[in-house]
């Protein structure tokens, strides 16, 4: 038998992937505690922050592709909402190279249908579009104050929020627009059976955008997931809840560490 001791422990990558009209500086508390070996790696969305935007990146897919170019060869990938589905798309596009997920308040479909009611409505997204082109500025604060809306200590979780964003350059309006486009029409339901490796999602119980039912939804639709739900929080758990988020996490990395884990294992919520 191996002597424990000598078993050897590689690094592993975790990318980090921001929401909509967000930039990876929100990652910074998080990625300053996570596990011994598990090195981050912040990806900004195309257009957001330090990252360039092109034509050709018109939809989620060519966004998965644009992440998958900078990210490691293989890494486990932490999505939070539309950083979520981009996540989901890159471990559709490249299986062997996304070793886990983690959705943050993520879900396959963001708006509202027959057969999905825990989402937005349509008009939703469509008001922000409109204001997107009336006055980008408001509509980016008033995004930010809904991702909040409903948190313990919302106040200060919207100001580290603004602050967060404010460190790096305001995001592309065309991205900002292409953005939006994903969240009103990509649907990942139907994918959600191709994806093999351990996933873990995480909701908050006050989410004003992607409600806490979509637990439920996710158990059935994928049923050898992870789910969590953490008390108290809206659409952003890591900002305002930070340390019951990084314990999720970390629970989850260390479970995926050990090799041994098997299916009854990996139905156990954190």
């Amino acid at each position: 038998m191996t002597d424990p001791i000598h078993i050897q422990h590689t690094d592993r990558h975790l990318v980090l992937l921001h929401g909509w009209g967000m930039n990876s500086a929100v990652w910074d508390d998080l990625a300053g505690d996570l596990p011994p070996g598990v090195i981050p790696c912040p990806i900004d969305l195309p257009g957001h922050g330090d990252r360039r935007f092109s034509p050709r990146l018109g939809d989620l897919w060519s966004w998965a592709d644009a992440c998958l170019e900078a990210a490691p060869e293989r890494a486990f990938w932490l999505g939070w909402s539309l950083g979520a589905l981009v996540a989901l798309a890159a471990a559709v596009r490249a299986p062997k190279r996304v070793e886990g997920l983690i959705l943050l308040t993520g879900t396959p479909r963001f708006v509202r249908a027959a057969d999905w009611m825990p989402a937005m409505l349509p008009e939703t997204l469509d008001q922000f579009h409109a204001g997107l082109l009336a006055d980008p500025a408001e509509t980016l604060a008033r995004f930010l104050a809904l991702q909040v809306r409903g948190s313990d200590d919302a106040r200060e979780t919207l100001r580290g929020l603004r602050r967060r964003i404010a460190e790096r350059p305001q995001p592309d309006a065309d991205a900002l627009s292409i953005g939006l486009d994903i969240l009103r029409d990509e649907d990942m339901r139907g994918r959600l059976p191709d994806i093999r490796c351990p996933t873990l999602w995480i909701f908050g119980t006050h989410d004003a955008l992607v409600p806490p039912a979509v637990a439920e939804r996710i158990e059935i639709l994928m049923p050898g997931a992870l789910t969590a739900v953490v008390q108290g929080a809206a659409h952003a758990p890591h900002l305002s809840h930070p340390h019951r988020t990084r314990e999720i996490v970390r629970t989850f990395l260390a479970r995926t560490e050990d090799p041994g884990a098997g299916p009854s294992e990996a139905r156990t919520r954190p």
